[in-house]
């Protein structure tokens, strides 16, 4: 059975003039509290993972900027319009609390890079990968490495991060098409906190991209931004 701190389900029912002082004590809780185990968290900053094996992790780069860009707009939370670009054979993930990954591919992680993957998790960094259809084999197997004790499990309806800001009753949406399944949220958990959020058939990246890319309707990318917006407060509050 998954367990989560159901708490954090009341923000969806704050708005601009109620959450700047509520959100200013989380991030300097956060970047204080001694569960961060010294990683030293710089600017709210997404850092996009470059990772071996061939893959196109550097799809879709208009993708973090504007996520970004809707974050501050919408809340008052600070991210920096400029995504980082990490990899994991140094320890310069370890500044940055947020880390997405997506693509099409394949990926490969050393044993190093896993076993360095792993240290930056348990020490209190988050993981959100978005399978952009093709990348859920290598993902999974890879994670093995990074996880060998632990399984992905799909989290229910009423997991906070569907409605931490923005209220998604029945999950994920469903951005692209593609093969039509129904979308699913995974999670993998270390002490009863998420530290690895995957997204799959849903493919929520590509809706944040700039709109000529992929021609998403305004209503999808409102979905995709909105659900983007879910996964950062709920990073912050956790």
């Amino acid at each position: 059975m998954v367990t989560y701190r159901s708490g954090s389900q009341n923000l969806k029912h704050f708005d601009k003039k109620v959450v700047p002082g509520i959100i200013l004590l989380l991030i300097l809780f956060v970047l204080l509290s001694p569960a961060s185990q010294g990683i030293a968290w710089a600017q709210f900053t997404i850092a996009r993972l470059k990772y071996g094996g061939g893959g196109d992790w550097y799809n879709d780069p208009t993708a973090i900027p504007n996520l970004a860009r809707e974050v501050n707009r919408r809340t008052t939370v600070e991210v920096s319009e400029e995504e980082a670009v990490v990899d994991l054979k140094g320890p310069e993930i370890f500044r940055y609390p947020f880390v997405f990954m997506t693509g099409h591919g394949n990926i490969k992680f050393t044993e190093e890079e896993a076993k360095r993957l792993r240290s930056y998790l348990i020490h209190g960094g988050f993981l959100y990968a978005d399978d952009d259809y093709g990348m859920d084999t290598a993902f999974r197997r890879e994670m093995k490495k990074v996880f060998p004790d632990k399984e992905f499990v799909e989290l229910p309806f009423n997991f906070p991060i569907y409605h931490t800001f923005y209220d998604f009753p029945d999950g994920l949406p469903k951005i692209h098409k593609h093969s039509g399944k129904p979308p699913q949220g995974f999670g993998i958990f270390h002490e009863g906190r998420l530290v690895v959020f995957y997204t799959y058939e849903s493919n929520i990246s590509d809706g944040w991209v700039d709109p000529q890319v992929h021609g998403d309707p305004p209503e999808k990318r409102e979905e995709a931004f909105r659900m983007g917006i879910n996964i950062i407060t709920y990073v912050l509050m956790n």
